[in-house]
């Protein structure tokens, strides 16, 4: 393909850390004097990020994007699928939605997709010096081998060398690094031209004799031992596994709730920086704490769904005790859905047709619709007059009598609702608490002491202490020559 060269990061597990990878190696590229681009060619996740030319990829993505300084687009995550069942998901191809299949009817599509994401990874490369590639979960799963476009069948089709990732924090790495080199397909096992060893805790020097042996197994050459970055968790994460569990010890505390198919968590990332908050993430069996001061309810891929899957914690009953102790709550996108009276869904986009009881803490109904809203949005906080941001992407139109009392308002009109005495919010918006001067005031106005973070400022600087940190302990290099 014409363009620039590229280089693929594949793991020998999930959730490996190849996307702070991807990401610390954009950034050391960028500091270069590169022009680099990131790309995944099938992604899953529900957490998601509206690009600039008006779709949706991943949030890692994203992050990736900004690691490069690069606006995000569709072409950097071709094919995304976000679950919204145990059975099935639904499929992004460039930023759109195509369908909503079965996990068993996906591998008859999956051979169609190839042709889009090799169009957009050609796109891509064709504008920059350097594309670094993310694979998605491993190539020694063999038995998904057949019509692959996420791992070795991506690899192949582009021509793209591979570095293979080891996890050393969960254990056996030599068995995973040595094994995958057994299972592959001896064409797939020469696409790989190296490995790295990552989140690895203590001195790396104990791991010298392992280091060695996992070269004389496979053959491959080792570009280093990665310890463990611990400023991981200020930058935004994409994988469900990494759900912030936690953050702060401030005086005021929120109570986030981990739904089932929570989607685009990372809204949560600068409540959890602030000092003078502490945030707590609910899980399953657990009660919402009783000097709990705001309940945030999050978004979802499936809001029916996870409304019932709310009930069923008896999360309902102790949002009801909530309310009435004076407590505060915010539903952020399909959270705000949920807030309602009922949600409609006449056409089962969410599963079976029919209609869902809603919280009854907003005056407002929802009716699920097939056109999906993704945009980028610039408002205005109503109760502060503060200028905001954010970004939309849902189905489903809210209406009713409590919308009078807007959350925002987005080109002078009325953006979310709030209840008459403003303690139950309601709003589309996601990524309104990145903005620093917004979520100060928000902050403020609910009896909170914001502290002044400067939340997009810290990523940025995280993003370069990762490709010191990559520069400093492997060979970053010998990584960027592999690339053709």
């Amino acid at each position: 393909m014409p363009g620039g060269k590229a280089l693929m990061i594949q793991g020998a597990g999930s959730n490996v850390g190849k996307s702070l990878l991807v990401a610390g190696l954009c950034r050391a590229a960028k500091v270069r004097g590169l022009q680099v681009a990131p790309f995944k060619p099938q992604n899953m996740s529900n957490n998601a990020a509206v690009t600039a030319d008006g779709g949706e990829i991943g949030r890692a993505q994203a992050l990736q994007a900004l690691a490069c300084g690069l606006a995000p687009h569709t072409d950097m995550n071709p094919v995304l699928l976000k679950p919204e069942s145990e059975m099935g998901a639904q499929v992004v191809v460039q930023g759109r939605r195509l369908a909503t299949v079965k996990a068993r009817d996906y591998a008859a599509l999956k051979p169609s997709l190839m042709a889009p994401v090799l169009d957009s990874f050609a796109r891509l490369k064709a504008g920059v010096d350097l594309v670094v590639v993310e694979g998605a979960g491993s190539p020694a799963e063999v038995n998904l081998r057949a019509g692959d476009i996420a791992n070795m069948g991506f690899a192949r089709a582009a021509d793209c060398p591979v570095m293979l990732v080891g996890d050393i924090d969960r254990g056996g790495v030599i068995a995973q690094m040595v094994g995958t080199k057994v299972v592959l397909d001896p064409l797939d096992a020469a696409m790989i031209s190296g490995f790295l060893i990552n989140k690895f805790r203590g001195d790396p020097r104990l791991f010298d004799e392992g280091y060695r042996l996992i070269a004389a197994q496979t053959g491959w050459h080792g570009f280093g031992v990665l310890p463990f970055f611990d400023a991981a968790s200020r930058l935004p994460a994409e994988d469900a596994l990494d759900l912030p569990k936690g953050g702060g010890s401030g005086a005021f505390k929120v109570a986030c709730l981990a739904l089932s198919r929570i989607a685009n968590f990372d809204d949560l990332d600068p409540l959890a920086q602030e000092p003078g908050v502490s945030l707590r993430m609910i899980g399953a069996g657990q009660a919402i704490p009783g000097d709990t001061d705001l309940v945030i309810i999050p978004g979802s891929k499936s809001t029916r769904g996870d409304l019932a899957y709310l009930r069923a914690q008896g999360w309902d009953i102790d949002l009801a005790a909530h309310v009435r102790r004076g407590g505060q709550v915010l539903g952020i996108c399909g959270g705000y859905q949920m807030l309602g009276q009922v949600i409609r869904d006449p056409q089962g986009l969410e599963g079976a047709p029919g209609e869902t009881p809603g919280l009854g803490l907003l005056e407002v109904e929802t009716l699920m619709t097939p056109d999906k809203r993704l945009t980028r949005t610039q408002a205005v906080h109503a109760a502060t007059g503060t200028a905001m941001e954010g970004y939309e992407i849902h189905i489903g139109r809210t209406e009713g009598p409590a919308r009078a009392r807007p959350f925002a308002h987005v080109a002078g009109a009325p953006e979310g609702a709030c209840s008459l005495d403003g303690r139950i919010i309601g709003s589309y918006l996601h990524g309104m608490f990145a903005q620093d001067g917004f979520r100060s005031a928000f902050l403020r106005q609910l009896g909170a002491q914001p502290s002044g973070l400067a939340y997009s400022a810290g990523v940025e600087a995280t993003l370069d202490a990762l490709a010191a940190h990559l520069e400093a302990h492997l060979d970053v290099p010998g990584l960027l020559a592999l690339a053709r």
